[in-house]
């Protein structure tokens, strides 16, 4: 099956779950002998056309700024949908499978679809709703709610990365029967042979150096500000707390200034971004993950906690799908975004022995390693052909 994938970020020249869903899916279908090809702007030197990892890139358009104010720049996504028409009718293939997010390359692939008599699927990694409002204020957060509601008008075989996802796209008016549910995943394999950070070649380790980590985009939803806020809490009965916060973003240095109003700046470490392995050998290291988040599409660093024998504290909030993975009071906690409720919930995780126990983490991973995801998928696509 020739099988193309559209998304304007290419992992690994951006870093982020649905990059990393396209490059795991991808590179497992052509390992399956698939020809995979993957159509995005061009992050690379060289040739607009390379291969990599088995599978066939395509630049179309010259690398831009995703993020202009911190939101996604809008220019970018209407130059990646223009450029991206005349490079999809180069080629001929059995279906399309786009990201939804930028919308407008899921009207160009659609176009495509229609002109050469392809099968597309419109893959939902988040549905926002009403969080358009919030997000770009009435006006033009009314046309953002427009164009979703568009692009669920005309997508009639989708696949939704979470339950959470799938229930706000059928408040869309999809229908049940036109979704279907893959989840993000994590390479259970490679995950095992990754060392906790602190631990040498022999084996021999530190033991947990981290007490908590948190991994993601510092950007103002992410609420890094809230954990550590419940680190200055938890410093009270934990003098010597450490705190690993993985990632970059327009707020570091507005966090780093907290760290120093509240007196923890020799609690929290920044470690900035990391490489995958680098980033599971801290999770590994870590006593307890906190996502305090208000927006995920999936939280993929929670299976990645579930991965390493970590249990989660996430939050409560109407658009944080991450609060889905979790059962309550077994496998973490999700609460209220208060920092004294998630000081707390730390605090039991610290105190409480069955949570070092890391089997009951690892085997709800199981049911999301990428081998295993890859081959529902070949299945969902067989279903369109």
């Amino acid at each position: 099956m020739k099988i193309a994938f559209v998304y304007d970020a290419v992992y690994p020249w951006v870093k982020g779950g649905a990059e990393m869903r396209i490059h795991e899916l991808g590179r497992r279908l052509s390992s399956q002998g698939h020809d995979v090809h993957l159509f995005g702007v061009k992050w690379w030197e060289g040739g607009d056309v390379i291969q990599h990892e088995g599978m066939t890139l395509h630049g179309v358009c010259k690398a831009r700024n995703l993020y202009v104010n911190d939101r996604r720049s809008i220019s970018e996504a209407l130059v990646f949908a223009i450029k991206l028409f005349p490079a999809l009718l180069t080629e001929r293939f059995d279906l399309i499978d786009v990201s939804v997010f930028p919308y407008f390359s899921c009207f160009t692939v659609k176009a495509v679809s229609v002109l050469k008599k392809i099968p597309v699927v419109f893959t939902w990694h988040e549905v926002w709703g009403d969080y358009w409002y919030e997000y770009l204020g009435k006006k033009k957060g009314f046309l953002g709610l427009v164009i979703e509601i568009a692009i669920a008008r005309i997508s009639k075989n989708n696949i939704a990365v979470s339950n959470w996802t799938k229930s706000r796209l059928e408040t869309l008016g999809v229908p049940s029967s036109g979704i279907a549910l893959l989840p993000n995943g994590v390479d259970l394999k490679l995950i095992s042979e990754i060392k906790p950070a602190g631990q040498d070649l022999s084996g021999s380790s530190e033991g947990r150096i981290y007490d908590i980590i948190f991994a993601g985009r510092l950007i103002k939803e992410k609420n890094v500000d809230v954990l550590i806020k419940a680190v200055s809490l938890l410093k009270k009965d934990f003098p010597e707390i450490c705190c690993c916060v993985v990632g970059d973003g327009p707020e570091r240095k507005f966090l780093e200034k907290l760290t120093i109003e509240l007196d923890v700046q020799k609690n929290v470490k920044f470690e900035g971004f990391q490489e995958y392995r680098a980033l599971i050998g801290k999770i590994k290291a870590s006593r307890v993950l906190v996502l305090p988040s208000s927006r995920e599409g999936f939280g993929m660093v929670v299976i990645e906690a579930f991965a390493c024998g970590v249990p989660v504290v996430t939050v409560r909030e109407k658009y944080n799908a991450a609060q889905g993975l979790i059962e309550d009071g077994v496998d973490g906690f999700v609460v209220r975004l208060d920092e004294k409720e998630i000081a707390e919930s730390v605090n039991k995780i610290l105190q409480a022995d069955n949570y070092t126990e890391t089997t009951k983490y690892t085997k709800k991973a199981r049911s999301s390693d990428w081998d295993t995801l890859s081959t529902e998928l070949l299945s969902i696509y067989l279903k369109l052909l």
